[in-house]
């Protein structure tokens, strides 16, 4: 398997490497090798941005129309 790049959004970015800091915290390990630093903020950023986590984007509806066929329904 190919490694991730890292979220485009900002948003997306943070939410990713937030929850994997949640994780570090909880005691799970490190994916890396050596990590720069022992805080898990940072090492979830380095995890990041060197594709080593896998994660998954909730797919967007691509118009107003499917957003509002979604309310209707029920």
């Amino acid at each position: 398997m190919a490694p991730m790049q890292a979220p485009e959004s900002r948003f997306a970015y943070v939410v990713v490497a937030a929850k994997r800091a949640r994780q570090l915290q909880s005691g799970a390990r490190p994916l890396l090798d050596y990590a720069r630093s022992r805080k898990p903020t940072r090492i979830a950023r380095e995890e990041l941005e060197k594709g080593l986590l896998d994660y998954e984007l909730p797919e967007l509806p691509a118009s107003p129309e499917e957003k509002e066929g979604k309310r209707r329904k029920g």
